[in-house]
């Protein structure tokens, strides 16, 4: 093998800090992108927020027209620059980013976001450590009593074996197996009713020793939980009437009330923690034409700090000058690359309702298949980017608030030579089942059946796997009395 020197010319991409910057940019949900501003806003004495009302990009009539966000003064100070005029967002690389929130996603350290801290609501085990602490009267009893209530889920349901509690316990707490039993009792009378529980049926029978004994019913409602629950969950009305010697008008009476119980008592105690969605896009119809515009409060508005900017002088070399030069380099390359993003996030959200309105006039039914390779090729912009861009953002429209990714969907072919969304076929599919008859519901191959009358072919495994993803149970799990 001989060792030779050979010259070969080619072309390779660079991946520069500012082009990094505008990619990653691209792909941050509103809450990381207000992070990433505050923490540019803290770094950079040359970026200051503009404080003066903008107009935000919008689009009239589905027509691509942004407005320069930055403003002329920007406009003037980046013509000196040699900055381009687009940044290459666009991409054709496997270049994936961590977008996982930064620390401090709720503003700086300094001034905390009140209104989204958590505001620490109790929890199940501490309202139940809170009654053992009135109920038990020595150390032993509390110990035994906060070592079971460690053992309940949030659901409320004890999930150890009593030899696992005393296993827990340790050597150093003596303690038979009955007397666990006594304290489980003990907390199966606390609050929430039915807490404590080791399986469904005596949860729910915990929760009917509450009632009443005059409550109509209780006394069947108490068999057929204690006896006849696995006949229940298979909906077998007919073995249970003969069983139970009870007519059909009896049997809906005593499974009422059966179904006004909570099977996931836990749940009343968890503490609720509000979660707020911030619409990137909003859509609205005016004159009979759909617009497009940019929610003017997901960032604040930044400009470069005049002030700073004109202590800049281009002939003196001093370390501070050019430490100005840098920052403001770096101010104008960070507003350029936000510039970039809203107009390409603009741009893709245009093409996307263009080819939606029919979701938008009509509902879910009327949703068209569409694929990230239609927009890409609409936009002229790679996969990637157009999957970077419909990554955690919204879209709020007059139908409600959607995720980007919610309007694309693979399609199945129609006898008609059309294509239909997956979308649209689970709409039709929950429309169907809404009005079946509770005691003759569809099946899947039933569903598929007029599916296929109304030109829509679609096998029976995928209405199970459409049916499956709605959190509709199959035919035999639906059918019901009334």
């Amino acid at each position: 093998m001989k060792t030779s020197l050979q010259l070969r010319l080619g072309q390779q991409l660079t991946m520069t800090p500012q082009l990094q910057q505008a990619i990653r940019l691209l792909q941050l949900s509103t809450l990381e992108l207000q992070t990433e501003i505050q923490q540019a806003l803290e770094s950079n004495p040359l970026l200051e927020q503009n404080e003066e009302r903008q107009e935000p990009l919008e689009t009239d009539g589905l027509k691509n027209e942004v407005l320069d966000p930055e403003g002329s003064e920007l406009t003037a100070s980046l013509a000196q620059e040699t900055i381009p005029e687009e940044l290459p967002v666009d991409t054709n690389w496997n270049d994936i980013y961590d977008s996982s929130p930064l620390p401090g996603t709720s503003g700086s350290e300094s001034s905390p976001d009140l209104e989204n801290q958590d505001k620490g609501g109790e929890t199940l085990q501490e309202h139940l450590l809170w009654q053992a602490h009135l109920a038990t009267t020595n150390e032993k009893d509390f110990a035994i009593a906060a070592t079971i209530i460690d053992s309940i889920n949030e659901e409320g349901y004890l999930c150890s074996t009593f030899e696992e509690i005393q296993a827990s316990l340790g050597k150093d707490i003596e303690v038979e197996l009955d007397e666990i039993k006594t304290i489980l009792h003990q907390i199966q009378n606390f609050e929430p009713s039915g807490v404590g529980a080791r399986d469904l049926a005596e949860c729910l029978l915990l929760q009917l020793k509450q009632y009443p004994p005059t409550t109509p019913w209780l006394k069947e409602a108490k068999l057929l939980l204690s006896q006849h629950l696995i006949t229940l969950g298979k909906r077998d009305y007919m073995q249970l009437m003969r069983v139970m010697k009870l007519s059909e008008q009896e049997l809906q009476a005593v499974i009422h009330l059966i179904q006004s119980l909570n099977p996931r008592p836990g749940h009343q105690i968890q503490p609720s923690k509000t979660e707020y969605v911030v619409p990137d896009i909003y859509v609205t119809k005016h004159k009979g034409c759909w617009q497009v515009e940019l929610n003017p409060d997901t960032a604040p508005r930044l400009r470069v700090n005049a002030q700073y900017a004109s202590l800049i002088k281009r002939a003196d070399d001093s370390l501070a000058n050019s430490y100005l030069k840098n920052q403001l380099q770096e101010a104008r390359w960070f507003l350029k690359s936000l510039h970039s993003r809203n107009e390409t996030l603009l741009k893709v959200t245009c093409c996307i309702v263009e080819r939606q309105q029919g979701f938008l006039e009509h509902g879910e039914e009327a949703m068209r298949p569409l694929v990230l390779h239609d927009i890409a090729e609409a936009v002229s912009m790679h996969e990637s980017t157009v999957s970077r861009v419909t990554t955690n953002k919204y879209m709020h429209t007059p139908r409600g608030i959607y995720e980007l990714k919610y309007f694309f969907s693979s399609h199945v072919a129609t006898s008609s030579g059309g294509e239909c969304s997956a979308t649209a076929i689970r709409a039709l599919i929950k429309k169907l089942i809404a009005a079946e008859k509770p005691r003759q519901p569809l099946s899947d191959s039933k569903i598929a059946q007029t599916l296929a009358e109304q030109g829509i072919k679609v096998a029976r495994r995928t209405i199970a796997k459409y049916r499956e993803n709605l959190s509709i149970p199959p035919s035999n799990e639906r059918k019901r009395l009334i």
